[in-house]
C-alpha cells in the first residue's frame, strides 16, 4: 500500500476540496464602479454663491442702522415737534430700523440651522417697514387721516388753526426771515428773483408774486395805489387771478406773510419733502432686503441638500 506523502489527515483534504468547489460555483459579485459624483464640487460651488449672499444682505442693512441713529440724534425739522405725534413716530421708527438690523444679521448668522424659520422671522419686520415707508408716501388709495405722517394726517395738522399758531409763533423765533434779509441785504431785485429760496423763505417772509409789489428788499415791499388789496376792488384788472395772500402780507417782521395760505404751503411741503424721503427709503431698503434674504435662503437649502 503506497504511503501518504501529504501530511494533512484525509478530512482536511475533504474541507478543503469542498470548500474550494464552493467557491468555483459561487457566483461572483459584478464590482461597482467608483463613484464618480459630482455632488460635493456643487455644494462647494454653492458655498461661493452663498457667501456674497450673505455678505450683500449684511451690507444692505446697514442703512437701516445709519437711518435709526440719523432719527435719533438729528431728531425734527424746525417746530416739526409741535405736532406732537411726528417725535414719537421718530423714535418708534428708528427703534424698528434697530430690531430690523439685528434680526436681519441673526438670520443670516443662523442661515445653516433654522433656515426655514429665520426666513419667516426677517420677513414679518420687512414687511411692517415696507407698509411703513407706503403710508408715508400716500400710496395707500384708501388713506385715512388717521395716519401719522401720511399727506393728509399732515395737511391737516398744519391747516389747524391752533396748531399754525403755535407753528407760526415758533418760525418767527427761528429767525428765517432775518437771515434771509441779512443774507440778501445788498441784492437788486433781479438777482434775489433769481435767487434760490426754501419752500419756508418763499413762502412766509415775501409776499406772492402775483401781487406785483415793489421790491425794497427781501422783506419789505410796497404796495402801489393800483395794487392795494381790500377786497377785489372796481380798479382791478378783472383778467388777473386774485390771491388773498396779499391781503395779509404786512412789512411788519412780526407778521410779514405768516399768515399767508403759501406759509402754510411751504412749512407743509417741508415736512411731506422729509417723510416721503423716509418712506421711499423704507420701500427700496426693504424690497432689496427680502429680495435678499429669499436669494440666501434658496441657495442654503441648495448647499445643504448638495446642490
Amino acid at each position: 500500500m503506497a504511503e501518504n506523502t501529504n501530511n494533512n489527515p484525509p478530512e482536511t483534504l475533504a474541507i478543503t476540496v469542498t470548500e474550494e468547489k464552493n467557491y468555483i460555483n459561487e457566483p461572483k459579485l459584478e464590482e461597482k464602479p467608483i463613484s464618480t459624483s459630482k455632488t460635493p464640487l456643487k455644494s462647494l460651488q454653492m458655498r461661493h454663491l452663498v457667501l456674497p449672499l450673505a455678505l450683500v444682505t449684511f451690507l444692505l442693512s446697514l442703512p437701516f442702522l445709519f437711518q435709526s441713529i440719523w432719527l435719533i440724534y438729528v431728531q425734527q425739522y424746525d417746530c416739526e415737534g409741535l405736532l406732537k405725534s411726528l417725535p414719537r413716530l421718530q423714535v418708534v421708527v428708528a427703534i424698528g430700523l434697530i430690531v430690523t438690523f439685528f434680526v436681519s444679521n441673526g438670520v443670516v448668522y443662523l442661515r445653516t440651522r433654522f433656515p426655514a424659520p429665520g426666513l419667516i422671522l426677517v420677513m414679518v419686520p420687512l414687511v411692517v417697514m415696507f407698509i411703513v415707508g407706503i403710508s408715508f408716501g400716500g400710496s395707500f388709495k384708501m388713506e385715512t387721516r388717521q395716519i401719522p405722517a401720511s399727506p393728509r394726517w399732515l395737511k391737516m395738522k398744519v391747516n389747524s388753526n391752533s396748531n399754525w399758531n403755535n407753528i407760526k409763533s415758533c418760525l418767527y423765533d427761528t429767525r428765517i426771515c432775518r437771515d434771509l434779509e441779512a443774507r440778501t441785504y445788498n441784492l437788486k431785485f433781479y438777482d434775489f428773483s433769481t435767487s434760490k429760496l426754501s419752500p419756508l423763505e418763499s413762502g412766509c417772509c415775501k409776499p406772492p408774486s402775483i401781487c406785483e409789489m415793489e421790491y425794497v428788499n427781501a422783506t419789505y415791499w410796497n404796495k402801489s395805489n393800483k395794487e392795494i388789496y381790500t377786497g377785489r376792488g372796481s380798479d382791478m384788472d378783472m383778467d388777473v387771478p386774485y390771491d388773498e395772500d396779499c391781503d395779509f402780507w404786512r412789512n411788519d417782521e412780526t407778521i410779514l406773510c405768516y399768515d399767508c395760505h403759501n406759509c402754510k404751503e411751504g412749512f407743509l411741503k417741508t415736512l411731506e419733502g422729509k417723510w416721503l424721503k423716509l418712506g421711499t427709503f423704507l420701500v427700496v431698503l426693504s424690497v432689496l432686503l427680502m429680495i435678499s434674504h429669499l436669494l440666501l435662503f434658496i441657495g442654503t437649502m441648495l448647499e445643504q441638500n448638495g446642490g
